[in-house]
C-alpha cells in the first residue's frame, strides 16, 4: 500500500500498525523502485490509549472483541518509547511519531532528546473531542486552549502537529 501510495505521487507515506519490520519493508520496497525521497513517517510510539474513542465510534473501527493492547503500547510504559523510536530509526524512518499527543509530552520531550529526526505528534479524536465539548459548554475558551495544546506540543519537542484543530487554528488565525 505505501508503495502505491509513492507512485501515486505521495511524498511521505506513515504506516500506522507499528509491527516490527514494517518500516523496513517499505524503506526496501520504495529504494528498489526508485523512490528513494519518499519519505516514511512512523507511527514510533502508539499507545493503547482511551483518547481515540471519537474516531473508532466515527469510523466503526472499534475492534469487535479484545482490544489492540496486544500491539500498541502500554501507556504506563515510557521507557520502551525510545526502544521503539530507534527500531525505526535503525529500519530507516525519516519521522518519528507519537500518539497520542497530550497525554505523553514527557515521551515526546524523550525522543527530542533522543533522535535528531523531525517529530511529529498526532492529537487524536478524544483530546480534540474534549476540548470542543467543553468549548461548547462555556467552561473552557478554545482558542485558548486549543493554543496552549499547541504550544505545549512544540515546546516537548514536536514539528510536526497533526491535529484536528488545525483547519479552524488556520482559518480564524489563531496561529
Amino acid at each position: 500500500m505505501a508503495l502505491a501510495h509513492a507512485r501515486a505521487g505521495a511524498d511521505v507515506v506513515a504506516p500506522s500498525d507499528m509491527m516490527d519490520g514494517r518500516v523496513s519493508a517499505i524503506r526496501e520496497a520504495l529504494d528498489d523502485a526508485g523512490l528513494v525521497e519518499t519519505a516514511i513517517m512512523s507511527y514510533s510510539v502508539k499507545y493503547a490509549s482511551g483518547y481515540y474513542g471519537p474516531f473508532r465510534e466515527a469510523a466503526h473501527s472499534a475492534p469487535s472483541s479484545g482490544d489492540r493492547r496486544s500491539h500498541q503500547m502500554d501507556t504506563r510504559n515510557r521507557r520502551e518509547a525510545l526502544i521503539e523510536a530507534e527500531l525505526d530509526v535503525e529500519e530507516g524512518a525519516d519521522i518519528l511519531m507519537v500518539k497520542p499527543a497530550l497525554a505523553f509530552l514527557d515521551v515526546v520531550a524523550d525522543l527530542r532528546e533522543a533522535f535528531p529526526q523531525p517529530l511529529a505528534v498526532y492529537n487524536v479524536s478524544g483530546e480534540y473531542s474534549m476540548v470542543k465539548a467543553a468549548a461548547e459548554r462555556g467552561w473552557i475558551d478554545e482558542r485558548t486552549v486549543v493554543l496552549e495544546n499547541l504550544h505545549a506540543f512544540r515546546r516537548a519537542g514536536a514539528d510536526i502537529l497533526i491535529t484536528y484543530h488545525g483547519r479552524k487554528a488556520l482559518a480564524e488565525g489563531w496561529l
